[in-house]
């Protein structure tokens, strides 16, 4: 989705409801202030405190929830894993990622469904928001060899041979991994296919149970390596 349509996404339809978790209150007010400036976004509320913001999320069930990432990767990681466990309606943006960053492969275990850099541009903060409310997971190219890298250590398509479950699989949801694991959401792979949306999610649940992953990250990942074991033509 490019950041023209996500803007134009956001502000055509109900705004996006945002809860915003950040213990800096200058950068807290200085976020609110830069989202008030733009139509189809709409911040329900903004903490400092952890749990009076997991109680007003738990009550609010907001579209999105923005986590900033803070001193401490450990305790974003356990907040990211209570939003998705207590909400999980709500899609989860992890704010202030490095280009280096470790654990990236943990926060995406955890529920997290997109990541905007500590160098984002105005145009890349509000699309991330816009892609991932409408149901994409948005990984920055900066980070993605770093996920792949982990996620090939922790999961049996490190191994040199494809994996036997990619026979699982049917050539409809082949087409579907291939897609995933470009970016696509729900909706765009709805359109391209020209199936219910309905239909595409049960199409994933079921490619993330014959591949035993826990996301639709962890499928880009997947896809990824099964590109880089295909033979190179010359």
């Amino acid at each position: 989705m490019t950041a023209a349509a996500a803007l134009k996404l956001a502000a055509a339809n109900t705004p996006i409801a945002l809860v915003l978790i950040d213990d800096n209150r200058l950068l807290r007010e200085g976020l609110i202030a830069m989202i008030h400036t733009q139509p189809g976004f709409r911040v329900l509320a903004a903490f400092a405190e952890v749990d009076e913001a997991m109680a007003a999320i738990r009550e609010a069930k907001p579209d999105v929830v923005l986590l900033d990432l803070g001193v401490s990767e450990q305790e974003t990681l356990a907040l990211a894993g209570r939003v998705r466990t207590d909400v999980p309606t709500a899609r989860i943006i992890i704010m202030g990622m490095r280009p280096r960053q470790r654990d990236i492969a943990e926060f995406v275990h955890a529920g997290v469904a997109g990541f905007i850099m500590k160098d984002a541009s105005f145009e890349e903060f509000f699309t991330t928001i816009g892609a991932v409310a409408g149901g994409a997971q948005v990984l920055p190219d900066v980070l993605t060899g770093t996920l792949f890298t982990q996620i090939a250590k922790t999961t049996k398509f490190g191994a040199a041979a494809p994996p036997s479950a990619i026979v699982k699989l049917t050539k409809r949801e082949l087409e579907i991994v291939e897609m995933l694991g470009h970016g696509l959401s729900n909706k765009e792979i709805s359109a391209r296919l020209h199936i219910a949306v309905h239909t595409v999610k049960s199409h994933v649940h079921n490619i993330l149970e014959k591949l035993a992953l826990r996301s639709r990250l962890e499928v880009a990942a997947f896809t990824h390596a099964m590109r880089e074991k295909r033979p190179k033509t010359s």
